[in-house]
């Protein structure tokens, strides 16, 4: 039938703390109960999640995942980002929470995708809706280093094995990285540097984002990578004080 709508009902610790994240992300809450067991339901637009608390609970630990399908998830993921910037002073790319960059992803028809992880633990994964007629897929990558950040990008951001996320990349940075195409290259370092944040590698990520900066663009390119440019600038934030340049 037509018009039929199916809401999420995600776990977490504190109905608190997702409706502070959820609400940055521009939410608003449209119910919330306390007793006799905590529930919280949230808005944004056509987007409607709840959330239970448990206690006890640890979001590490979650199992808890949803799939939101969007008709532009570039602009859906700015304006999460531009208001996490205003709620936390960056956007957080390691721990919980946390938010990936707007990624092509091989195991979507290679459309671009991104991955949020709530303070719930729960992954929620944003893709772009199917529309008729289907959207053209990009087209496939040329280059070995691109093929390779595929790969690790469905490892990493699709199945959160962070670690052979990074085995991939490293072994193929120091393969080509002297005749990446440099927009190639950039991508690569960032995503690089991402994970390098999540296995606490500070000192790793700062060599990373040094090497992204000084990699010459043209402004087509500066302007391509926007989203990508704007993610190693959250990162450098993210860095302790003693692995800042």
């Amino acid at each position: 039938m037509a018009n039929e709508v199916a809401i999420p009902q995600l776990p977490c610790r504190s109905i608190d703390d997702v409706a502070t994240f959820y609400e940055a992300l521009g939410f608003s809450t449209t119910y919330r109960q306390t007793r006799p067991n905590p529930y919280l339901a949230m808005r944004r637009e056509d987007l409607e999640m709840h959330f239970f608390a448990i206690e006890g609970f640890d979001p590490t630990d979650s199992y808890g995942a949803c799939a939101l399908y969007v008709p532009d998830t570039g602009a859906l993921h700015r304006a999460f980002a531009e208001g996490l910037r205003a709620a936390y002073g960056k956007v957080p790319v390691s721990g919980i929470p946390r938010m990936t960059a707007p990624r092509k992803r091989k195991n979507d028809g290679r459309r671009t995708g991104f991955t949020m992880v709530d303070p719930g633990g729960n992954w929620i994964r944003i893709f772009t809706a199917e529309e008729k007629p289907k959207p053209a897929a990009a087209p496939p990558p040329t280059n070995k280093l691109a093929t390779a950040l595929e790969n690790a990008v469905v490892l990493g951001d699709s199945k959160g094995d962070t670690a052979q996320a990074v085995k991939i990349l490293d072994a193929n940075l120091a393969r080509e990285q002297e005749s990446a195409h440099p927009a190639d290259l950039v991508e690569a370092l960032v995503y690089r540097a991402e994970l390098a944040l999540r296995q606490e590698d500070s000192v790793r990520a700062r060599a990373l984002l040094a090497r992204v900066r000084a990699i010459p663009l043209e402004d087509s390119e500066c302007e391509r990578l926007a989203d990508c440019l704007a993610l190693a600038e959250d990162m450098a934030k993210d860095l302790p004080a003693d692995a800042q340049d």
